[in-house]
């Protein structure tokens, strides 16, 4: 995978009437699953969900979770807390970071929509068809992106320079 592809993944939105298939979803699904975890723990599962009824019923379930009702097929991304607390959700994200770029590589668009607060975790993981220990927080939407809408961006683009972003800490004597 070159730099330039993991540069070039951007949050998509809005979604294209194009299925995705189920061999692009094993595909992303294969790259996740490789993502590192703290002791190789994997405290992760995968809830593939294309029902659009659900879709509809999950989208509502965080302030930026809508984009997930336009979606082909939304991955769940479900954490076991309890095999490893104090890393498990990092490690979630490491697998979560690790689909969305496998989609980008295949054309696909991705976007990651947080469920909170708790009630809404609770509700998601129950759509889910799951229960504790396992919780769903996340839920990644994977689509064609569709043609970009016209107009001006209502949120600012590009990234801050490099040397805006990195901080040396002051050199010790010794």
């Amino acid at each position: 995978m070159s730099l330039e592809l993991i540069k070039g993944l951007r949050a998509t939105r809005v979604f294209s009437d194009v299925p995705v298939g189920r061999e692009q979803v094993r595909a992303v699904l294969e790259v996740a699953r490789w993502a590192g975890s703290a002791r190789n723990r994997q405290p992760w599962r995968f809830v593939v969900v294309r029902d659009q009824g659900l879709l509809r019923e999950l989208s509502v379930l965080g302030a930026y979770a809508g984009h997930l009702a336009g979606a082909s097929v939304v991955v769940l991304l479900a954490v076991d807390g309890t095999v490893s607390a104090d890393d498990a959700e990092f490690d979630a994200g490491r697998a979560a970071q690790n689909l969305m770029l496998a989609a980008h590589a295949l054309g696909l668009g991705s976007c990651p929509a947080s469920f909170f607060p708790a009630v809404n975790v609770r509700a998601a993981t129950e759509l889910a068809g799951l229960r504790e220990p396992w919780r769903v927080r996340t839920g990644i939407s994977l689509g064609y992106p569709a043609p970009p809408l016209q107009g001006s961006p209502a949120i600012p683009q590009g990234r801050l320079p490099l040397s805006d972003l990195v901080i040396e800490p002051p050199q010790r004597d010794g």
